[in-house]
């Protein structure tokens, strides 16, 4: 801990000096910063300075002791107060004492008796420093995960299957602060191009990024699905263009810096005014999010850069049809990446980007089983057994009209895409499985970490964080320190092992740290527990 800042506020010149003279702060690990004749003079001064003690008389010309810890307490809750007067008088006792100050010494004050008083001040500050270093621990073991774990919530906010009412009921319950005139919408994705899940590359990519929009108010972030998220822009209207350009910029910035081979897109949803209006705003964004399967080359995707730019009508003809877009990596690579969610918006996108208006009816045909031949193909490339894959063409004239190939574009992908999710969970499954039997036999390894289980998982940290939370309903985190407290409330009443000796057996190295997170975890300390003072419902 650094020096403590002392500031001294005495009118007498003697006294002010001799208690600047007679003490060797340092020795004690304080450092005298400075002093003043009164209240009026001290107050300007210790707004500069902030220090951590003061030490002022009650009865000073211009501004009196009292009057000076009052304005200086609301400014300052975190400082402690000497008071000294050459006054016994009871009343001014009972003021100071009313206003929080830490101790009052009469007159004379002796070496002896300040020293006492600075040390217990410094013991009291050194108590307050560690909590408040326990609060910064535990919210940054937390906060990185806190936000993925309100997925369910922002899943129902974005669908919009909630009244605003609930919204901000619901938000409250989450301390969630929703509170804005405005609010817009963008989802990213980041991925290593050689891959279905997460790399090291792109895990640290996401990683920088979770951290940057964390130091922002403005955005909160939440999983769409398993490789995809969501910047929730909330803001004055106005500044909303700014900050969604700040926001894609962060996302563009922190993947080009990379210089990796990384799969990354964005896209932008249309501001609103209102909560309720946040589902047409995913919209917009999803479907926009949806061009990525078709110019994979792109990065950044609009309603408006899509409306203008990729969705431009043909002619009636097939010879007018670009080649380009019928490139079969087209389906097959949204059939490896894409979402259920967005089927219909790429299966919209994907016929209005080959014509405009109708397109000749053979030519349907021959797409459908093209498209048919290229699910296939993508759905054995992801390991799903060929007697899981049914794409035969069986019942479907050749003569298909606009609406029925339409909806047998939507219903091929939505069954290839159920087949593969299923394929995964599945993995993902026996994944989840041994990772958590590593937690069970690792969580009192007190550097057991993400990261750690996802090397002993062969897999990515991120991409683990994802499913995990998605299967076990908890994060990595509060999973590890839930068995930590089972562990700890077994050891608490079926042994008489110290608080220190349990603490280490259950992963925590500083006994205190591990006291501080039973009772926030519990509601009580590890000795109330162990005395029956709190028993569980």
């Amino acid at each position: 801990m650094d020096n403590i800042k002392v500031f001294i506020c005495e009118d007498e010149s003697i006294v002010r000096e001799g208690l600047r003279d007679m003490i060797p702060w340092e020795k004690y690990g304080f450092e005298f910063v400075g002093d003043a004749p009164d209240g009026e003079m001290a107050l300007p001064m210790i707004r500069s300075l902030k220090p951590d003690v003061l030490i002022t008389d009650i009865t000073m010309p211009f501004m009196d002791g009292l009057s000076l810890c009052r304005v200086v307490m609301s400014e300052l809750p975190d400082i402690k107060i000497i008071i000294i007067s050459g006054y016994s008088d009871f009343e001014y006792a009972r003021q100071a004492i009313s206003l929080g100050v830490e101790q009052y010494l009469l007159k004379p004050v002796t070496k002896a008796d300040m020293i006492k008083v600075i040390e217990e001040v410094k013991q009291k500050i050194s108590e307050a420093s560690e909590q408040q270093n326990y609060i910064s621990k535990y919210e940054q073991e937390f906060k990185k995960f806190e936000r993925f774990s309100h997925r369910a919530f922002f899943e129902k906010l974005v669908e919009g299957s909630m009244s605003v009412q609930q919204i901000y009921e619901q938000a409250n319950e989450l301390h969630l602060n929703l509170s804005a005139n405005g609010y817009n919408l963008v989802i990213y994705t980041v991925r290593d191009a050689e891959q279905s899940s997460y790399a090291d590359d792109a895990a640290n990519v996401m990683e920088s990024l979770f951290g940057h929009f964390m130091q922002y108010p403005d955005y909160i972030l939440f999983r769409c699905n398993l490789l995809s998220y969501a910047v929730l822009i909330k803001g004055e209207f106005e500044r909303l263009p700014e900050l969604t350009d700040r926001c894609v910029d962060m996302i563009r910035q922190h993947c080009e810096e990379a210089h990796s081979n990384l799969e990354w897109y964005a896209a932008v949803g249309v501001p609103t005014k209102r909560l309720s209006g946040l589902s047409a705003c995913y919209s917009d964004a999803n479907r926009a999010f949806a061009y990525r399967h078709l110019f994979p080359d792109k990065h950044i995707f609009t309603s408006e850069l899509v409306r203008t730019k990729y969705n431009t009508p043909n002619a009636g003809e097939v010879d007018s049809i670009d080649a380009a877009k019928l490139d079969p990596m087209i389906i097959r690579n949204f059939v490896r990446t894409g979402s259920l969610a967005e089927t219909e918006s790429f299966a919209d996108e994907y016929i209005a980007s080959l014509d405009g208006t109708e397109n000749p009816i053979l030519f349907r045909y021959y797409l459908l089983v093209s498209i048919r031949v290229n699910v296939e193909l993508a759905l054995r490339e992801e390991g799903i057994p060929k007697t899981d894959i049914d794409m035969s063409l069986s019942g479907i004239d050749m003569e298909i009209e606009a609406d029925e190939f339409r909806n047998n574009l939507i219903d091929t992908l939505r069954k290839a895409i159920t087949l593969r999710d299923a394929e995964a969970m599945k993995r993902n499954s026996d994944i989840i499985d041994s990772a958590m039997r590593y937690i069970d036999n690792h969580y009192k390894d007190e550097d057991i970490s993400l990261d750690s289980v996802a090397i002993a998982s062969n897999i990515s940290a991120n991409y683990l964080s994802a499913m995990f939370s998605q299967k076990v309903g908890l994060s990595f985190v509060e999973y590890v320190t839930k068995k930590r407290m089972e562990k700890a409330k077994q050891l608490l009443r079926k042994t008489d092992k110290r608080s220190g000796e349990i603490a280490s057996e259950v992963g925590y190295k500083d006994p205190r740290y591990f006291s501080f997170v039973f009772k926030k975890k519990t509601g009580c300390t590890p000795s109330q527990y162990r005395n029956g003072e709190y028993e569980e419902e």
